[in-house]
């Protein structure tokens, strides 16, 4: 039976990273909108941090915006201490930050590859550890790690991005088994291409999608919410993939 979710998430807090814009964005203003307070974190896209604090302040939510770099544990420590201070509490995690890397694996640098798998694995790592003395305390919570399609179905030029979004499919079921007996969830939902904003358009053979169009943020981040909610903690472990099909076809 479906209920009402206009308040689900009062007094819960949630902290996303790599929520700036688009989909990051999108599922922290879908959480306030069901009553949560939301920790925004981003590294270097300042402005678009405070504009998405001040989208949400202006549809009446709570929101704060927490710039730190996830792969630095001192400035994920901060910034923990940062939100409880605010609120008391973390509830959910959505560890959303992503490092794009697209070459050829012969002229992959190192630099790149390790940038890939610092802000994906590292920082899922730091911040999680941060985060579960809260979790504990509120007596339990929800984590979700995004993942793509690249970590499932290899692509050209991306072995970076495979690497750290498979890596961290595998995380999500360690963390899940280890903490279910604290009452928290662990999922990992992939997104595939979404209507996103980009510095250069993305050229894709819409063909390749069964449902034949990319993805709305909004509905990655109803995904997200939905195992964060009452109607999602019996799921754990489990990959979503959200993506009209294309793992299926590819």
């Amino acid at each position: 039976m479906t209920h009402s979710t206009a308040h689900e998430f009062e007094g819960r807090v949630v902290l996303v990273t790599g929520a700036a814009r688009n989909i990051g964005r999108t599922i922290a203003q879908s959480f306030a909108a069901a009553g949560a307070r939301v920790a925004i974190n981003a590294r270097t896209s300042l402005r678009d941090l405070d504009e998405a604090v001040q989208s949400i302040a202006t549809e009446g939510g709570a929101a704060i915006a927490c710039p730190a770099d996830i792969t630095d544990r001192a400035a994920v420590d901060r910034m923990v201490e940062t939100v409880i201070a605010r609120w008391g509490r973390i509830d959910i995690l959505v560890n959303n930050a992503v490092s794009h890397t697209m070459q050829p694996f012969e002229q992959l640098s190192y630099d790149d590859w390790h940038r890939s798998l610092a802000v994906t694995l590292d920082g899922a790592f730091h911040c999680v550890q941060a985060c579960l003395p809260a979790m504990t305390r509120a007596g339990g919570g929800s984590i979700v790690n995004l993942g793509g399609l690249f970590g499932h179905v290899p692509a050209r030029g991306r072995a970076a991005t495979s690497v750290a979004k498979a890596g961290l499919a595998g995380l999500t079921r360690a963390l899940a088994l280890e903490l279910a007996e604290r009452n928290i969830n662990v999922n990992y939902v992939a997104p595939g291409p979404a209507n996103t904003v980009r510095e250069a358009p993305l050229k894709f053979d819409m063909s390749a999608i069964p449902l034949g169009r990319f993805a709305e943020p909004s509905e990655v981040a109803a995904v997200v919410k939905m195992l964060c909610g009452a109607e999602g903690r019996y799921i754990t472990g489990q990959t979503l993939h959200v993506n009209g099909g294309l793992h299926m076809a590819s």
